[in-house]
């Protein structure tokens, strides 16, 4: 097995390479399929740690008359130009630290602090449209506008200056019309830590910046006060948001302590809170309300949620989840990452067990019925039990669970089905954390297909439909393969999103490191 390879440096590249294509790509894609992921992995001698933390690359194949071709480059944020002229970790990233002052001394850094720590704005997780523009994102309040022509750099935004946020999430919620909305973490009231959504508007009339006009709609309350909880998405469905708040939390004073005595990471700065459980909390959409109830469930561990929609009185959330309250994060440092294969499993054998997850919210609740189970979908074994105490509490039903398999990086037919009643999910498989296969979810049935290959490491599967589709899952999945032992060590593949079987492939001569978010521009 050669996995170990897609956590490696590559270089970026001057023009697009061409692919080499078998079978034949559906006339219907054309235009780009956009990735993002780390590229670097070290600078000088000094090591990135973390899987979040190497430098943000942008991959992109392009498809025209059948021709595919490759291009790749780094995005130049502040973190990687400094990084590359100073030939060392300057800015600080999730699991690595950076000196921006090179004395190390402690008073150095002590007055350093004062001046406020410089976040980061490495943008290695995804890449969406706002308005006509599109953004290289990470979870901070840096987002980096690029070209997706030319995959230049072409700017620098900071969300602060323009709402009440302290970071937003890589994975908006982008209505038809293109409306975004997002949720992160901020100041509440009485100085306690909050959740706010923050809705962007689409492309404006005269031309201007939509994100200028970008407004926060509603608040969630935190649990803790000083202490938020990690938030990586939400859902949303037509007409209500979820946001679940998972027991992992955010410390902010040990953040800001360590950070100016110690030069700490951000992994420094998670903790548990094992008594917590998973609180599900909802909010009206449009106008934006906080529903005051309290669905609680056992704890679990969240990055993806899948899909949301609204039946019967009930919204139905459909999630990725991690058993228990350990972070996940914990396990995917590179050293582990880059273990041999036993190592590998042993340390997957300790860590959070995946599983697909639907829970069900009941939106009419009456104090009067305790004990009752007051799920009354047909279809679903999830229930909803209201306790003495006014707190609603959630069993999932389980979609889908296999011993450190998870079915990861989720996708759907967003166009027509997000925010629907829908019946498939597509997904990267992981084995032990690492990624070597394709999914296929039916949520109705819980049928499942694969597509997999021996010593090859997919990516996330990017759908795409059929231009006239009646079926919903009538369409293509995208995905990049790593293939490092092969003749040509990576290919795009175009599966059929039917019965995942092949449908071409596009072979390039160069490797092609981990990509976690992406998108494709007809």
């Amino acid at each position: 097995l050669s996995f170990q390879k897609i956590f490696e440096t590559c270089e970026e590249l001057a023009e697009p390479i061409p692919a080499t294509v078998t079978g034949r790509i559906p006339p219907f894609i054309k235009g780009s399929l956009l990735r993002l992921g780390p590229g670097l992995f070290e600078v000088g001698d000094e090591p990135f740690y973390h899987l979040f933390d190497g430098q943000a690359l942008m991959h992109k194949f392009d498809f025209k008359n059948g021709q595919v071709t490759y291009f790749r480059k780094f995005v130049r944020t502040d973190a990687y130009v400094r990084a590359i002229t100073e030939k060392r970790v300057v800015i600080t990233e999730f699991g690595t630290f950076g000196y921006p002052d090179p004395c190390k001394n402690i008073f150095s850094r002590f007055f350093s602090y004062f001046k406020g720590v410089e976040v980061t704005d490495n943008c290695l997780v995804n890449v969406y449209p706002i308005g006509e523009d599109y953004y290289a994102v990470t979870e901070t309040n840096y987002i980096t506008k690029v070209d997706t022509d030319s995959l230049e750099t072409l700017k620098k935004v900071d969300l602060c200056n323009y709402v009440n946020i302290n970071g937003v999430t890589a994975h908006p919620h982008i209505e038809k019309d293109g409306t975004v909305y997002n949720i992160g973490n901020c100041m509440g009231k009485g100085a306690s830590l909050a959740y706010n959504i923050v809705r962007t508007p689409p492309t404006q009339k005269d031309k201007s910046d939509p994100i200028e006009k970008s407004k926060v709609v509603v608040q969630f309350p935190s649990a803790e006060r000083f202490k938020p909880s990690y938030v990586h998405s939400f859902g949303m469905s037509e007409n209500y948001f979820v946001f679940v708040e998972t027991p992992v939390k955010i410390n902010l004073l040990k953040f800001l302590s360590a950070w100016s005595i110690r030069g700490s990471n951000y992994m420094d700065c998670f903790e548990s809170n094992e008594a917590q459980g998973t609180l599900f909390h909802i909010a009206k959409k449009d106008p934006g309300e906080y529903i005051d109830l309290k669905f609680k469930g056992a704890a679990i561990g969240m990055f993806h949620h899948i899909n949301t929609y609204e039946d019967q009185g009930f919204i139905v959330v459909d999630l990725c989840g991690w058993k228990g309250f350990e972070f996940v994060y914990n396990y995917l440092w590179l050293a582990n990452l880059r273990a041999n294969w036993e190592e590998v499993k042993k340390a997957a054998m300790m860590a959070p067990q995946p599983e697909v997850r639907r829970y069900v919210i009941p939106l009419d609740v009456h104090k009067e019925e305790q004990g009752k189970n007051l799920v009354s979908l047909p279809y679903t074994t999830a229930t909803a039990t209201m306790h003495a105490d006014g707190t609603i509490w959630l069993e999932p039903e389980v979609l889908f669970s296999g011993p450190r398999q998870a079915f990861e990086f989720p996708q759907i037919n967003y166009a027509r089905y997000q925010g629907k009643n829908y019946t498939y999910a597509y997904a990267l498989g992981l084995n032990h954390f690492i990624p070597d296969r394709i999914c296929k979810l039916n949520v109705k049935t819980k049928e499942t297909w694969v597509w997999q290959e021996p010593d090859s490491y997919p990516s996330e599967p990017l759908f795409v439909q059929t231009p006239d589709a009646l079926d919903e899952d009538d369409g293509v999945l995208l995905t990049i393969v790593a293939a490092p032992g092969s003749q040509r060590p990576a290919y795009l593949l175009i599966l059929n999103a039917k019965d995942l079987s092949e449908v071409a492939r596009a072979e390039v001569d160069c490797g092609i490191p981990v990509t976690f978010h992406g998108m494709y521009k007809p």
